[in-house]
């Protein structure tokens, strides 16, 4: 799946908020179609393409072919895409890591001392003992500890962060909804240069990232519903 869609993206690639990319001889103006007709699932959830600013993005058909917005779809495929200016040039490469498909969920296997230290760290607030953590991470990911913090408990893996609260940290910014696979209303927003995925779970609010970048929206989105409670 993933072949298949990086030739999608190289065969109709379009390229946003690149200074000078619309400078030079290489140019050639056409005529083509804003194509409104055409919805998006990635792994059975429905997608919207939006850029960085939550701006709705539309593909473009032109010759029968359609063309979609590279950066987009790229971050939905779990594929890293930057584009050099000075060389028109864009450059992508799969996010993958200790030989293993990032794309990929397997289960997360907390031995019992791992346990004992994540039902700690719920342990120290009041009403909110009972532990959860998720029970999915990317193939190529890793366990390493949990933290109390001020009014939560953070699961921090080596490529996401997983923080369970009973604090919603996206009232403050805006947001946009999608729905998850298991019928959760979840909302995306970026407070910084890290988009994050809260939702509800039974009586607190579950958030999650990935500060460096290696997890894809739907592959948060695919943790997301296996958070639950730790046993």
């Amino acid at each position: 799946m993933k072949k298949t869609l990086l030739s999608l993206i190289v065969v109709g690639m379009t390229v946003s908020g690149a200074a000078g990319v619309y400078a030079g001889s290489k140019l050639e103006k056409i005529s083509a179609y804003l194509n409104h007709g055409i919805t998006f699932k990635v792994n059975g959830a429905v997608q919207s393409l939006t850029d960085s600013n939550g701006k709705k993005l539309v593909p473009i058909t032109y010759q029968n072919t359609t063309y979609l917005p590279v950066r987009v779809i790229s971050n939905m495929a779990g594929i890293n895409v930057q584009f050099d200016a000075a060389s028109q040039q864009i450059r992508l490469e799969t996010k993958q890591g200790d030989n293993q498909p990032a794309g990929e969920l397997t289960t997360v296997n907390y031995n019992e001392t791992q346990i004992k230290a994540i039902q700690k760290a719920y342990a120290n607030f009041e009403s909110f003992e009972t532990a959860y953590a998720p029970k999915q991470m990317t193939a190529n990911d890793s366990y390493v500890k949990a933290a109390a913090t001020g009014d939560g408990v953070n699961l921090i893996f080596k490529h996401m962060i997983v923080n369970v609260s009973p604090r919603d940290y996206s009232t403050d910014y805006e947001s946009k909804e999608v729905k998850l696979s298991n019928g959760v209303i979840a909302k995306w927003y970026t407070p910084s240069d890290t988009p994050m995925l809260g939702f509800q779970l039974d009586d607190r609010t579950v958030t999650i990232s990935s500060p460096d970048g290696s997890l894809s929206n739907s592959q948060i989105e695919q943790v997301a519903v296996s958070v639950a409670k730790l046993k």
